[in-house]
């Protein structure tokens, strides 16, 4: 079955900052007799031109469906062969005002593209010249036939867009930032698409990163989109069960949802915390549970909504919680809070009980958890897992092997117990100072 991606608009691009732009170019006048007299354009060429030139779209379209594929052929041969940079920017700008016309036109740019990799080779080019409006069309054009190939796998490697957006992602100019995200709504509605940008180096993680620094600053129609790009993400299984190790989106979504005014972000970020559970339930539902999610679906659950297709998903997610945390263990609780870095002072954290039956359980697989608490307490800035992690040492330090002691101090542990007694953090100190005691007590 396929999965259900809601319809949206091909053109999704829509740019007020590249419209400015472009308004200045659509003002230029084109000499297109100086390429004929030069042989680089044919009488006919000249007067097929003439017919879409500064046209409305109506009178375009008309062009179009009379003989759409002469103009896409002619539009690529123009591409590849005029070079001056004003006439490139304003046949990409035609190019625009094709395919806004009516998305249907991308067809004749891909029936006509004989060789493998066209239609894209030209607007790649122009994606990498020092011109900022030549780039931002050029990627906006790029995406617009990306999304209407007709074999979306067998086309042209496009790494080089994605890389680009990722660059873009990190702009300071907000109004950049924005095209780029809406061109990944439209690229990542096409499944095919979905592996190679989240393989591109960085792009999820520059997506996130706008995510959670503009959790209060930003608009909810930012916050909106990016939680889109996430969602289709999510269709695919293997992104579903390494997202959240990767980039923490978990908590976050939680977190934006909890504090979202407006309905569709809650909305989007409850599907896309159903990929997760649907996709990839053994990866995502303990960190779920950690993140408070099962009493935040269940308050959900009792409001009032205009869409019924939220409550759909706040109650599968409830279910799956539900059921889950009826058969979790108090040590799986635990592993997952140090897997998610999120420790706070639950009852195995205070349990002489709970450490005396289960210390033995944080050396399995080469100390895999015992690691991962030694990293947390040398990386984290919160004292609250500090505090909880340095009384954790301590429990363990009562019930450890001779191994594990070992162990704690050659990956840096002790050591860093130590320091934490001189943390400006007062209950810091203090569990840092019981850990150490419980140390020396153990050693003597």
């Amino acid at each position: 079955m396929e999965d259900q991606v809601p319809e949206v608009p091909l053109v999704l691009v829509s740019n007020a900052y590249l419209e400015k732009k472009a308004a200045v170019i659509r003002q230029k006048p084109i000499l297109w007799e100086g390429y004929q007299r030069a042989s680089l354009m044919t009488e006919e060429h000249v007067e097929l031109i003439k017919n879409i030139d500064k046209k409305s779209a109506s009178e375009i379209q008309a062009a179009m469906n009379e003989k759409g594929e002469t103009y896409a052929s002619l539009i690529l041969y123009l591409l590849q062969t005029l070079s001056r940079p004003d006439t490139i920017q304003y046949i990409c700008l035609m190019t625009d005002n094709i395919l806004t016309a009516n998305e249907a036109n991308a067809a004749y740019f891909h029936s006509v593209s004989t060789e493998n990799d066209l239609p894209f080779r030209p607007f790649l080019k122009a994606l990498e010249g020092e011109d900022e409006f030549m780039s931002l069309e050029a990627s906006k054009l790029l995406t617009l036939l990306a999304c209407s190939a007709p074999e979306p796998s067998s086309i042209v490697d496009l790494s080089t867009l994605y890389q680009w957006i990722t660059e873009k992602l990190t702009s300071h100019q907000n109004e950049v930032v924005e095209l780029v995200i809406q061109e990944l709504e439209s690229l990542l509605r096409i499944s095919n698409y979905r592996l190679p940008i989240w393989n591109t180096q960085n792009t999820i993680k520059e997506l996130v990163h706008h995510l959670s620094i503009n959790k209060t600053s930003s608009t909810p129609q930012i916050q909106y989109q990016i939680i889109f790009c996430l969602w289709l993400l999510t269709f695919e299984k293997d992104i579903a069960a390494q997202i959240n190790e990767k980039y923490d989106i978990i908590p976050l979504l939680v977190e934006i949802a909890k504090s979202a005014v407006k309905e569709k972000v809650i909305r989007v970020s409850i599907a896309t915390l159903r990929n997760l559970v649907e996709k990839a339930p053994a990866q995502n539902l303990a960190a779920m549970l950690v993140s408070k999610l099962l009493p935040f679906t269940e308050n959900l659950s009792a409001r009032k909504w205009s869409d019924s297709d939220i409550l759909e998903d706040i109650d599968f997610v409830k279910k799956r919680l539900q059921e889950d945390f009826q058969s979790l263990t108090t040590f799986e609780q635990y592993a997952s809070e140090i897997e998610t870095g999120k420790l706070e002072w639950s009852p195995p954290h205070k349990s002489d009980v709970f450490w005396k039956e289960n210390a033995y359980k944080l050396e399995e697989h080469n100390y895999q958890l015992l690691r991962s608490l030694a990293r947390l307490l040398s990386t984290s800035n919160s004292t609250l897992v500090l505090s909880v992690g340095a009384s954790d040492v301590g429990y363990y330090i009562k019930f450890a092997s001779k191994g594990g002691k070992k162990i704690l101090e050659e990956i840096g542990a002790k050591r860093r117990i130590m320091e934490l007694m001189t943390h400006e953090d007062q209950e810091v100190r203090y569990q840092a100072l019981l850990a150490v005691q419980k140390y020396m007590h153990q050693t003597w």
